[in-house]
């Protein structure tokens, strides 16, 4: 999904997907932050999000209209950077480089962005592995964008029970992540110039003297189009192509 283009492996659910199909947030800018602040949501949350996705991102729509229907508060989006479902999804509110609306007041919002794990105070009250890994993948990807290195609970620093005991517990062991649920890293794909290639065609010697411009590029180059005769040899000529069908 697109949002995987943002941290590779992390299972990202981005506002233009079914969370919402919404216009990037309108939140101020907040290009970096001293760290993360953990929440939930303080109010029965159903035990239907174990068993159905659909039922997350139906929470998280209702927690947005709900954010943007509070007059006294006047939110311009959703309170949360993201939300943590039970299934392992990290689902985009805010976002990336944008000032959280979660924290309390407006100096503990430039403080910390903030990340919601969809639990409560009844119901679903226990978070699991999947969204403790989740939670941490948006730990990690805000990390990339200017987050600093600090794990807190919402309660750190103002008067409420958020983020309830189970999620507390976990960030004062400094939220590990949860073996199993550890995001595998694509390989970067190798760049190569196409005019370092030219260049090194036109003025190295033979290569069986050896490459002496932009060496891994060329033999990156050599060696894929090795690969490629090896497969054509493996499988054979193309087939000729028949006759021409008549037209009816």
């Amino acid at each position: 999904m697109a949002g995987a283009l943002v941290m590779s492996g992390a299972r990202v659910e981005a506002r233009h997907e079914r969370t919402a199909r919404l216009a990037p947030s309108a939140a101020p800018i907040q290009t970096s932050t001293l760290g993360v602040k953990v929440h939930y949501e303080g109010t029965p949350v159903s035990t239907r999000l174990l068993t159905d996705h659909d039922a997350c991102i139906a929470e998280w729509k209702a927690i947005r209209a709900s954010h943007l229907a509070n007059t006294k508060e006047n939110y311009s989006d959703v309170a949360y950077n993201y939300a943590a479902c039970p299934h392992g999804y990290l689902l985009e509110g805010r976002g990336i480089g944008k000032r959280t609306g979660a924290n309390g007041n407006q100096e503990l919002n430039r403080a910390h962005y903030a990340i919601v794990g969809l639990v409560g105070d009844e119901g679903l009250t226990q978070p699991t592995d999947a969204m403790l890994g989740a939670i941490r993948d948006g730990i990690e990807l805000l990390r990339q964008h200017g987050a600093g290195d600090e794990i807190k609970g919402h309660r750190d620093s103002y008067a409420t029970d958020c983020p309830g005991g189970p999620l507390y517990a976990w960030v004062k062991k400094g939220a590990p992540r949860p073996a199993g649920t550890a995001t595998e890293p694509t390989p970067a794909k190798p760049k190569v110039s196409l005019a370092h290639i030219v260049y090194a065609a036109r003025h190295d010697p033979p290569a069986a003297q050896g490459h002496t411009s932009y060496k891994a590029e060329v033999l990156r180059v050599e060696k894929a189009l090795a690969d490629h005769r090896s497969e054509g040899v493996r499988n054979g000529p193309a087939p000729a192509a028949g006759p021409p069908r008549a037209r009816v």
